[in-house]
């Protein structure tokens, strides 16, 4: 075997190993990828929590921080109710089949989780309702601190102590998630559904008390 000989079968061992050493290095960073690519998505996973953590502390300070009147609350109060009674009803009304298994809004919002049937009709009501889930988070948010504070007006006598609701809520509540839900609370009860612009009877107070426990 010459010399010639000797050096081509040298370099093509030194090619073997370069190219072994190139595919190890193309398995690394394809893991380091996978890896990057996984922390990047719990990241931004952790982000949304956060955020959404600090939006609802936000809402609940807000809620917690409103100065109405014991009568301004009261009719307020109402109206919330007046719409979570609504929706627990129009969600009942398509499933009648269900409606043992759904006695409270709270067992509605709870099973809505992880039950397709359920998550649809409640989608499809609040469409019909012109609201999100936004605007239900914070008028349950809402009831769940005035729940056992405010008393329940009826329509005749909420208009007998305040004509413009809506003036009130603008100018009264600062937090837009709140301010927004609220008013669309009034469109719902006073116009059958709300418009999202570009920007004695018994009180039904125990089954939704549940809420706060759910």
């Amino acid at each position: 075997m010459n010399n010639e000989t000797t050096t081509l079968i040298s370099l093509k061992e030194a090619m073997k190993r370069v190219d072994h050493k190139l595919q190890a290095l193309e398995a690394q960073f394809k893991e380091l990828d996978f890896t990057k690519d996984s922390l990047t998505q719990k990241f931004e996973h952790h982000s949304k929590a956060l955020a959404s953590q600090a939006a609802h502390d936000e809402l609940w300070t807000a809620v917690l921080a409103l100065k109405f009147t014991s009568m301004e609350l009261n009719i307020l109060y109402s109206y919330v109710m007046d719409v979570l009674i609504c929706l627990h009803t129009r969600v009942l009304e398509k499933l009648p089949d269900l409606v043992r298994g759904l006695p409270t809004l709270a067992s509605v919002l709870r099973r809505k989780v992880k039950n397709q049937r359920i998550r649809g009709v409640w989608e499809s009501v609040l469409e019909e309702c012109g609201l999100e889930e936004g605007d239900v988070t914070a008028l349950c948010t809402f009831f769940i601190a005035y729940g056992n504070k405010a008393e329940y007006y009826v329509a005749k006598v909420r208009q007998m102590y305040i004509r413009d609701v809506t003036f009130l809520i603008t100018n009264m509540v600062k937090n837009e998630a709140l301010q927004d839900g609220l008013l669309r609370a009034v469109q719902v009860i006073e116009r059958g559904k709300a418009v999202r612009a570009p920007e004695k009877q018994t009180s039904p107070l125990k089954e939704l008390i549940p809420i706060v426990k759910n």
